[in-house]
């Protein structure tokens, strides 16, 4: 008897020490009428911790008994679960998804900015950085731009925007300038996702991955969304075009 109630204690002390903050291993499944959905994003909102759904809707992430999961993806309503312990002591933890006919009108990302060189007074406030290539863009086409180089040098208005215009020389600085933007998007694309991300997971046929990087940064709305540096939205959003993609893909291949 003794031996019996030492166990029970002992077991009851491994199993609040697994309930700690972490929580423990908790299993489930996410279906559309009967069919297990991969590519489903859940997020405990307690931990911040996120998993995706593999092959056949499974899924596991740590949690405990109050935690709140979040499961949401491309086409289908979000839905929030406040775990019980009836959760927990169930065989099959299923999460049945309901799509939605509307796409998403608006993305808002919420930014902390707070610490910048305005902030620390470096630069005033209200003054805009510009890249190389807007710098002579900028230099290229403004009549202030010109006519406050030409008094430092002595001289009158200079007529350089309008040979510019004509020559030209305007339109290629243009050009240069979406280069330079579209080549700054590529940089943080490679770098936020690797090849096997887009091979892999987004089934991307290897060939077409450079296409697609291009693709993507012709979207306005998706470099808006890069730009944030927010992964999870970004990922939402190239998981969209990487279907309108291959749709491209297989009429280009008929």
């Amino acid at each position: 008897m003794f031996r019996f109630v030492f166990l029970f204690f002992v077991f009851n002390a491994v199993n609040v020490s697994g309930q700690g903050t972490a929580g423990q291993l908790f299993h489930g499944k996410v279906s559309f009428e009967m069919t297990g959905l991969d590519g489903i994003y859940v997020v405990n909102l307690k931990t911040e911790n996120t998993v995706v759904t593999q092959d056949g809707g499974a899924f596991s992430i740590m949690a405990k008994v109050g935690d709140t999961l979040v499961f949401s993806g491309f086409q289908y309503k979000k839905i929030q679960v406040v775990l019980t312990d009836q959760d927990f002591g169930s065989s099959l933890f299923l999460v049945r998804m309901q799509p939605i006919m509307n796409q998403l009108n608006e993305v808002v990302i919420k930014r902390y900015n707070n610490i910048n060189a305005v902030a620390l007074g470096i630069i005033p406030g209200n003054q805009k950085s510009y890249t190389e290539a807007e710098r002579k863009l900028y230099t290229a086409t403004d009549l202030n731009a010109s006519a406050n180089a030409g008094s430092m040098a002595g001289g009158s208005v200079s007529a350089d925007p309008l040979l510019n215009f004509l020559s030209g020389r305007t339109k290629m600085l243009k050009k240069e300038l979406k280069v330079e933007k579209k080549e700054h998007y590529m940089k943080l694309l490679e770098k936020m996702f690797d090849r096997n991300h887009f091979v892999n997971r987004l089934k991307i046929p290897s060939d077409y991955v450079k296409g697609f990087e291009y693709y993507t940064v012709e979207n306005e709305k998706f470099t808006k969304i890069l730009e944030s540096k927010n992964k999870t939205t970004t990922e939402f959003l190239l998981s969209e075009l990487a279907i309108k993609y291959k749709e491209i893909i297989d009429i280009e291949n008929k």
